[in-house]
This record gives C-alpha cells, structure tokens and sequence, in this order.
C-alpha cells in the first residue's frame, strides 16, 4: 500500500524498528544525535509526547520529497501529574519503579507521520496497573536488565511485565513504544 514511498523511522529505539518491520514494511533508520527533546513546561500529559513527535517530524523536513515518508514518535510515562523519563542512574530507576508499585499510571504515544504533502499526528493511551512489587524484584530487574534507555524505568515486554503488569487498558504496542494498530490505521489513508 505504501510502495511510492521510501519510508524513514526515525528513532534510536530497537522495540520502534521490531514494532514497524511487524508491519511488513520496507524502511530505513534515521536519526539525528543530540536532537533536542526539550518542552514548554506548560504541557501536560498527552501533549508532550505529541509535542516531541512533531518536533521530531520538523527535524528531519529537509529529508522530504514526493517519494519519502518519515514517521516520529515519543512515547512517556505519565504518573501522579508528572513526567517519567529516562532514568539517570539506578537509584533514579528504583525510585520510579517504586512510585508505580501497586498504582495505575498512564503511557502516552505521540506519533508524526509527514510527506511533502501530508502530516497526521495522534496520540495512543494505555493504562498501566503494576501489582505491589516486591523491593527485591525492583532491584532484580534494575540490576539485571538496566532500563536506563526507557521511559519509566521498565519495558512491558520484559520481565518486570510478565511478573508486575496486573492490567492493562490499552494497546499493549502501544506501551512498548509504537501503536502499530493505530499507526497502520493511519498509513493506509496515505
């Protein structure tokens, strides 16, 4: 369906990549070190993400033309009004992970897809119940995994989700970094 166009993902993530090639489809990885992922501080919740997709879209605008499409996403944790990044350090990742345990948060996707012609953005949202976990199992999973590269401290598809996800209302992709139902929803009207 999106053969007339070279399609570019730009991300650094490895679950983004698998998520896309599940679709099907042919595409490159591109990417800009030190790209900026600042934001107004007025933001909240859904809208950062959504903020930083488009940013991230106007960043590689000089890679268009009638044969490209690039697609942008940011993904955050979105607990007790507030944004949880990318950890620090460990103490930083053992904190989070605690401040989850046993609560409901929230996992926003902001997604950007641009050709010379066209851009579409949305926002997916997942919520996320963690059981009441264990200090051992915080600290085992940090030590053992170093989720420093992941928003909120933790990936779904590893094994803090198989022992400490109760319930999830949501796309499950979505939490992994990319909602690939609803962004094949979006690319077939392309």
């Amino acid at each position: 369906m999106l053969e007339k166009y070279h399609i570019i993902l730009a991300s650094n993530s490895p679950r983004r990549h698998e998520l896309l090639k599940g679709l099907g489809l042919d595409f490159e990885v591109r990417t800009i070190a030190g790209l900026d992922e600042s934001y107004p501080k007025s933001l909240q919740g859904e809208e950062i993400p959504l903020f930083l997709a488009k940013k991230k879209g106007a960043a590689y605008t000089s890679l268009l033309n009638d044969k490209t499409m690039i697609i942008t996403a940011d993904t955050i944790v979105w607990h007790e009004n507030r944004v949880l990044g990318k950890p620090k350090d460990r103490e930083t990742a053992l904190e989070m992970l605690r401040s989850m345990s046993g609560k409901t948060h929230k996992v926003f996707t902001g997604v950007c897809i641009k050709t010379i012609l066209k851009e579409v953005t949305f926002v997916a949202s997942s919520d996320v119940t963690f059981s009441t976990l264990a200090e051992e199992d915080i600290e085992f999973y940090v030590d053992k995994y170093g989720p420093f590269d992941k928003a909120g401290a933790y990936g779904v598809q590893e094994w803090i989700g198989y022992v400490g996800v109760e319930h999830i209302n949501g796309s499950f992709y979505n939490i992994m970094g990319l909602p690939v139902q609803r962004l094949y929803t979006e690319l077939k009207k392309f």
